[in-house]
C-alpha cells in the first residue's frame, strides 16, 4: 500500500529543500502579525531539516491577492521569521522566476533561508499549472511538505510539484494526520462535535460525517439559523441560507434515524445591532423579536451544551458559537472553550481559522490534545479521510 513518508524515517542531508509552509496568517492593520502560532509550528520541521545541513526555500501564500499586491507580502513573516531563528539569515525573494535572483539560489549557503514571495502572486499557483511547478521543483533537490492546512487544494505548490521530486511530509503534517487519523478511526465514546460559523452550504457533507461519527452534534453560529428557519421559527433580520432550509431538514430527519442528537440553542442573545458595546438580551429561540439579530448562544443554551461537553470522551470543535469579533457577543465561544478545557477525560480536536482566532490568547491551551492548523483542510479531512495534498505525497 503506498503511504507517506516523513522526513523523520529517511535521511535527507545537504540538500537543497524546497519545504510548503502555511504561513496564512492574520495582519494587524499595520502589517505586524496578530497571532504567530503558524510560524511557530513550523519550527519542529525547520530545525530539524537545518540539524541535518540542509539549506532551505520556504514557500507559502498569504490571503487570497488576485495579482502581486505589496499588502499581501510575505514581509512581516520574514522579520519575524529572523527573530525566530537568530542563528540563520532569513531573505525574501521578491521573484523566484526573475532572473536578477538566479544568483542567490546558485550561491545559498546552509545558514541562509530563502522565503519565497507570495505564491500566489502567480496565477499559475492556483491552476496547479504543472509548467509553473516544474520551475518551482528546479530549485531544489528535495520536496517537504508540512502545509496540511492547504492540503485540501489541488494548488501547483501542494500537488504537481511533487511530480517533479522526492516528496516527503514534514513533522506538523505526520501530527495533523496520524493525531486527526486516530480520533475518526477509533474515537472513545460518547462523541460530541460542535460546529459554529455561518454557513450549512460549505459544511453539509462534513455534518453528515458527523452524525456517522458523533453521539451529539452541537450547532451555534449562524449556522444554527438556517436550522431555526427549517422549523418555522421567527429569527428577526439574522442572517440565513433560505435555500438551505429543505437541506437542514433532511439532516435533522438523517440524524433522527442515526440517533444522534442535533442540539441546537434553546436561547440567544439578540440584539438590533452588530455593534452594541453592552451586549445584547436573552431570548427564548421561539421569542425573537422581528427586528432583532442573533448574535450568541444564550445562558440557558450555554449550560445545556456544558453539560454534554463534560460527559464527552472525544471532542471536536469547528467554528465560534456567536459574533466573537465583538467582545460583547463572544461569552457563548468563550464558554464552550473553557468547557472543553475543564474536560480532563476527553480527547480533543479544534480547528478552523476563526476558531483559532477566538481562542489564540487563551490560557489552559495546553488542554487541548491537538490544535489543527487547518479550517477547512481539517473538515475535509474528517468527512473524506484524504485529502489531493496526501494523496501527491504518498509513494
Amino acid at each position: 500500500m503506498s503511504k507517506i513518508t516523513y522526513i523523520d524515517e529517511v535521511a535527507i542531508k545537504n540538500k537543497t529543500v524546497l519545504l510548503r509552509v502555511d504561513y496564512n496568517i492574520s495582519l494587524n492593520k499595520d502589517l505586524t502579525i496578530a497571532d504567530d502560532a503558524r510560524i511557530k509550528q513550523s519550527l519542529p520541521t525547520i530545525n530539524y531539516l537545518l540539524e541535518k545541513n540542509n539549506r532551505l526555500i520556504l514557500i507559502s501564500h498569504l490571503d487570497r491577492p488576485k495579482e502581486k499586491d505589496q499588502r499581501f507580502s510575505l514581509k512581516p513573516v520574514v522579520k519575524h521569521l529572523q527573530n525566530l531563528l537568530p542563528n540563520f539569515k532569513v531573505y525574501l525573494v521578491d521573484d523566484f522566476l526573475a532572473e536578477k535572483n538566479q544568483k542567490i539560489f546558485q550561491e545559498q549557503t546552509t545558514k541562509e533561508i530563502l522565503v519565497l514571495e507570495n505564491i500566489r502572486f502567480y496565477p499559475e499557483e492556483k491552476k496547479g499549472d504543472e509548467e509553473f511547478a516544474k520551475k518551482l521543483a528546479s530549485l531544489g533537490d528535495v520536496f517537504v511538505n508540512d502545509a496540511f492546512a492547504v492540503c485540501h487544494r489541488t494548488d501547483a505548490s501542494v500537488v504537481a510539484i511533487s511530480k517533479f521530486l522526492p516528496s516527503y511530509g514534514g513533522l506538523l503534517l505526520k501530527k495533523e494526520i496520524t493525531t486527526i487519523s486516530k480520533t475518526i478511526k477509533n474515537p472513545k465514546k460518547p462523541v460530541v462535535a460542535i460546529i459554529g460559523g455561518a454557513k450549512i452550504s460549505t459544511k453539509l457533507p462534513l455534518l453528515y460525517r458527523l452524525i456517522e461519527l458523533a453521539d451529539y452534534l452541537l450547532i451555534g453560529g449562524g449556522l444554527a439559523n438556517t436550522f431555526f428557519c427549517a422549523q418555522d421559527l421567527e429569527i428577526g433580520q439574522s442572517f440565513c441560507e433560505y435555500e438551505q432550509i429543505s437541506a437542514a431538514r433532511k439532516l435533522l430527519f438523517h440524524a433522527a434515524q442515526k440517533k444522534t442528537a442535533v442540539v441546537l440553542p434553546s436561547d440567544v442573545i439578540v440584539s438590533n445591532s452588530t455593534n452594541t458595546r453592552n451586549g445584547g438580551l436573552a431570548k427564548k429561540i421561539d421569542e425573537i423579536p422581528k427586528g432583532a439579530v442573533i448574535l450568541d448562544i444564550g445562558p440557558q443554551t450555554q449550560a445545556q451544551f456544558g453539560s454534554i461537553i463534560t460527559k464527552a470522551k472525544t471532542i471536536i470543535w469547528n467554528g465560534p458559537v456567536g459574533y466573537f469579533e465583538n467582545p460583547a457577543f463572544r461569552n457563548g465561544t468563550d464558554f464552550i472553550y473553557y468547557s472543553i478545557t475543564q474536560n480532563n477525560n476527553a480527547t480533543t480536536i479544534v480547528g478552523g481559522g476563526d476558531t483559532l482566532a477566538a481562542i489564540s490568547k487563551k490560557e489552559y491551551i495546553d488542554k487541548i490534545t491537538h490544535i489543527s492548523t487547518g479550517g477547512g483542510a481539517m473538515l475535509e479531512f474528517i468527512e473524506k479521510g484524504t485529502l489531493p495534498g496526501i494523496e501527491a505525497l504518498k509513494k
